[in-house]
């Protein structure tokens, strides 16, 4: 009879399902896990590689990362209640980002008296044993699940899989006690549970009288919109998309992207104000979009026809959304859209096609006018000290390879960025899709790691880079040879802060006063603010530009160092709060 521990099926379990890695900040409870690889690692067995991060939003972020460029879950351990708590607004970013990953935390021992393998044996086994350690995740997980008995850890691994990656994916949760995970087990009673059999459930197209019928609007419309945001998660999605548009004369808008969802150089693009498109239109098409404008600032939608087509249509985990929509349809947007598209194909004759491109060549005037302030907006360079976000974006958009990825953590700055560095290839742009900053830094990684080829540039701002653990987001760059372009822009503070206390009291007394809470300098002649020096501790190149004259050779020197394999940080200093 061949025994061995549930920390070894366990890692079993991982590599059927097709896990590379582990995203890593371990601790008391992964003993027999640390033992396993140990064990593992002298036998010349594969296992997932471990990637160790100081800090557990980095070890997320990293899965997202990942999982954004592969579509495949990954695997992410942490410490008990405390790396899940450190964990959670990371997790919180996943699961609107509707990426799967799986996190896997200890428990602290239930024995306390050395009944079993793995029993209590220090004092902080003790202070980390709480009634509801699933509690810091549950409203973020679509699954979680106390491991009870390492029988089952293989069948309880490929139900957690199925979870993350079932339509629409997210991250899962299981709690792994320390006494199961030490656990002996036969090896005949641990049989396979193949994706195959046990793998997920994934989202479909529909029957063909619905797509008929929004074909059928489409074509009846004089003024259509779409207004979308993560459609480009499926790079398939975003051609279909554009084939769409171009076949009806259909204007796209994107309202806070989470990708890249139609190329921005698509005739039928149309920047990211959604207010300026739904006055004048007079049918919506709502596709894979959590918030395609602000309610109290385009009253016009009420008038409008909507059609909504999405992997998540209900929004079910978000208590109030409040957008009313006239046909609901749940599946995959690329299979849908695709399905309408033939049917358009089918239906439209020469008289159609005329008509939509004249249509398509009347928003000319438009597209110049957009393209002359934009163009307006980045002659501003701005002065020493205060460079202009418009021209910073557009230099490094003249830099910039379209192939490269670009993560948007500019937060008050992300629209301008939108406008000026322009996306045109599916999966080379990443917004924010959840509520917490800080995650540009650990993607960053996970996107490098999983394209080592593909150049990966993190744009963030000052007070995004404190949340984003950055000492640890260096480190894990240097330790697994993964290098980044970080340019940070630095304008004193919280911009988002300000603005907000402005739309709720424009004429308050901290507009008045010029007192918001939002500043992160003081103004004292013994400051310093030397956010390279982080990345400089970790052997990264950095440099820090005030003047604008001098910001193409300094981004040019970056991103010379980033092709030479050493992770690169621009310390920029804008226009202050």
């Amino acid at each position: 009879m061949t025994t061995y521990s549930t920390a070894h099926y366990f890692l079993e379990a991982l590599v059927d399902l097709g896990v590379d890695y582990i995203f890593a900040n371990l601790g008391t409870d992964h003993v027999s896990l640390i033992e396993e690889i140990a064990r593992w690692d002298k036998e010349g067995r594969r296992h997932p590689e471990v990637i160790l991060c100081p800090h557990e939003v980095v070890a997320v972020h990293m899965a997202a990362g990942y999982a954004f460029a592969t579509g495949r879950g990954q695997a992410v351990f942490v410490h008990v209640d405390a790396g899940t708590a450190n964990a959670c607004m990371a997790i919180q970013n996943l699961f609107r980002y509707r990426l799967p990953v799986m996190l896997l935390a200890g428990r602290a021992p239930f024995t306390l008296h050395g009944e079993l393998r793995g029993s209590r044996d220090t004092y902080v086994h003790f202070v980390q044993d709480s009634f509801d350690q699933a509690s810091i995740v549950r409203p973020y997980v679509k699954w979680e699940y106390t491991l009870p008995s390492g029988v089952v850890v293989k069948e309880a691994l490929a139900r957690a899989a199925a979870f993350m990656h079932s339509d629409p994916p997210g991250p899962v949760y299981m709690m792994l006690p320390r006494e199961t995970l030490a656990e002996s087990w036969d090896a005949q009673q641990m049989p396979a549970y193949p994706p195959a059999r046990y793998g997920p459930v994934k989202a479909g197209g529909i029957e063909p009288a619905r797509a008929h019928e929004v074909a059928e609007a489409l074509m009846a419309a004089e003024n259509p919109i779409a207004l979308t945001a993560y459609l480009g998660r499926n790079p398939d999605a975003v051609a279909v998309l554009e084939r769409l548009a171009l076949a009806c004369g259909i204007r796209v808008a994107e309202f806070n992207p989470v990708t890249v969802n139609i190329p921005q150089d698509s005739p039928c693009f149309a920047g990211g104000d959604p207010s300026a498109l739904v006055a004048h239109a007079d049918l919506g098409l709502l596709v894979d979009t959590d918030v395609p404008f602000v309610p109290q600032s385009v009253k016009a939608a009420d008038g409008l026809r909507w059609i909504q087509i999405d992997i998540d249509p209900l929004k079910a985990d978000i208590p109030m959304w409040g957008f009313a929509t006239d046909l609901r349809i749940a599946g995959d947007s690329a299979i849908i859209l695709r399905q309408v598209l033939e049917a358009v194909e089918a239906r439209g004759d020469d008289d159609y096609r005329r008509k939509v491109r004249r249509r398509i060549e009347s928003w000319e005037p438009l597209r110049e006018a957009g393209q002359a302030r934009r163009r307006a907006a980045a002659t501003e360079r701005g002065e020493s000290g205060a460079i202009n976000p418009a021209f910073l974006f557009s230099r490094l958009q003249a830099l910039l390879s379209e192939h490269d990825v670009v993560l948007n953590e500019a937060v008050r700055n992300a629209p301008v960025l939108q406008q000026q560095l322009r996306r045109t290839k599916p999966l080379t742009y990443v917004g924010l899709a959840g509520g917490g900053l800080g995650f540009s830094g650990g993607m960053a990684l996970g996107l490098k790691l999983a394209d080592p080829a593909r150049r990966i540039v993190q744009v963030v701002g000052d007070g995004a880079f404190h949340f984003a653990a950055p000492d640890t987001v260096y480190a894990v760059s240097q330790q697994y040879r993964l290098p980044i372009f970080t340019v940070i822009l630095d304008n004193g503070g919280w911009q988002a802060v300000k603005a907000a206390v402005q739309r709720v009291y424009p004429d308050g007394e901290a507009q008045r006063a010029d007192a918001f809470l939002s500043r992160l300098r003081t103004g004292r002649q013994d400051e310093q603010r030397h956010f390279i020096d982080i990345a400089r501790a970790f052997g990264a190149h950095g440099e820090r530009v005030s003047d604008p004259n001098r910001l193409d050779e300094a981004i040019t020197r970056c991103l010379r160092a980033v092709d030479a394999g050493c992770t690169a940080v621009l310390h920029v200093d804008l226009v202050p709060l």
